[in-house]
């Protein structure tokens, strides 16, 4: 598997397969343990998901070394500041099952997220965590955090899609050595996106699927994805992408499907604030 180099020097697989939306425990564990069948070395998971028990027996139970897998978690809004963030990790780490991440994010761009990075960084100098990073952060944010603090966010994990490519935030974070890392970049499906005119005819000239060519339209742009499915014949589809040939002329098609506005919501919008801030997680 592709693997880009992080601002740290460590080395994470371009392809990643997410865990959202699968809340059952047994599903969820035998997805885990199918998308390792696969061929997948990358495992995104998330307290807010509320599954990374489930996702520790799946990589328990998935036949291959620790050493050899690239697991990721994140901090839900309630847990920021300097003492909550140090348990949330400790608490991550016992839910898995595992005696460190490889890497961890601010998984929203609220709260004390300061005193949540500093935890971050002692965590990450201590060895439980191999890097850290954050998610749907702006810019502005991201620039916030690197511009106060000693180590800079290795990856920034957003929502990109044809109907939402980020191309302005992907600049910037290619520029500052931030990994830009697409989450939902086939948007669930929303707009049509399987059923889209343009892009089947791409996928039928290459002789691939239309997802595999989103896929490797991102990877073309220098970003890295996390894809979700329950299929194994989807799993092993959405990592046979490196014979997807994208020309100039694919990217600028797929160019003209930006919409400027996000698929699901926006993090500027106060009432979305004012929902995380109330989530409380019971795990």
């Amino acid at each position: 598997m592709d693997r880009v180099t992080l601002n740290n020097g460590i080395a994470m697989p371009v392809a990643g397969y997410g865990v959202f939306q699968i809340p059952d425990p047994a599903e969820c564990e035998r997805s885990v343990i199918k998308a390792i069948a696969s061929g997948y070395r990358l495992i995104d998971t998330a307290a807010s998901y509320l599954n990374e028990a489930a996702v520790g027996r799946g990589i328990a139970h998935g036949g291959v070394a620790r050493e050899d897998l690239f697991v990721t978690s994140k901090l839900w809004v309630q847990h920021t500041g300097y003492e909550r963030t140090t348990q949330a990790i400790d608490d991550s780490l016992q839910r898995l099952q595992l005696d460190y991440l490889d890497l961890y994010l601010i998984h929203q761009p609220f709260g004390d997220v300061h005193g949540s990075w500093r935890a971050m960084q002692d965590a990450y100098r201590s060895g439980k965590l191999r890097a850290i990073g954050v998610s749907n952060f702006h810019t502005d944010r991201l620039m916030d955090l690197i511009a106060f603090n000693d180590i800079a966010p290795a990856v920034n994990q957003i929502e990109i899609n044809p109907f939402h490519q980020q191309a302005d935030s992907v600049a910037f974070m290619l520029e500052h050595g931030v990994q830009p890392q697409a989450w939902a970049p086939f948007a669930e499906g929303r707009n049509q996106l399987f059923h889209n005119e343009l892009l089947l005819g791409i996928a039928a000239r290459h002789g691939k699927s239309v997802g595999q060519v989103v896929l490797r339209w991102l990877t073309h742009r220098g970003i890295a994805v996390l894809a979700k499915t329950v299929r194994p014949e989807r799993m092993a589809e959405n990592l046979a992408i490196d014979g997807v040939d994208l020309d100039e002329a694919d990217m600028a098609a797929i160019a003209t499907l930006e919409t400027g506005t996000s698929s699901f919501f926006s993090h500027r919008d106060p009432a979305i604030v004012r929902w995380m801030a109330a989530r409380k997680l019971n795990i």
